[in-house]
């Protein structure tokens, strides 16, 4: 249900937006309750709403997320961009996260690239152990 707000702007209600976004309602009120998104000011008994701007964000914070970025990580780009409201101090900030996030799945890849070797090796001396129990048997 699409509303105007005072300015004439367009309100998207929290269910549009949650149907949309394939996200549940609860998950964009949480997000509000730890200050990653802001709803417009809502009336006595009247649902959240989200003007086309916020709509963007939100699509822009799903992003992020799907890329494994935190809630307190997503909650200091919010800080950074609320405290400017300017995009170029919010990317410096963003790329120097993405960064630590490549180190951190590098981390990960080489040691479930060790991981894998390891568990080759000790299928090979498994295999060689049931090789050598067949051969006893016969």
């Amino acid at each position: 249900m699409m509303k105007r707000d005072q300015e004439d702007n367009e309100i998207i209600s929290i269910g549009d937006i949650s149907r949309s976004l394939g996200l549940s309602t609860r998950t964009l009120r949480y997000w509000e309750e730890v200050g990653i998104i802001e709803s417009v000011d809502r009336l006595k008994h009247a649902s959240r709403g989200y003007t086309p701007y916020m709509v963007r964000r939100i699509k822009f914070i799903v992003r992020l997320r799907d890329l494994g970025l935190t809630i307190k990580e997503l909650q200091y780009l919010y800080k950074v961009y609320g405290d400017a409201k300017k995009t170029d101090q919010v990317i410096p900030e963003l790329i120097r996260i993405f960064d630590q996030h490549i180190g951190t799945i590098d981390e990960k890849i080489s040691s479930l690239n060790y991981l894998r070797a390891e568990i080759v090796e000790y299928r090979k001396r498994m295999l060689g152990k049931l090789a050598e129990s067949t051969q006893k048997k016969s």
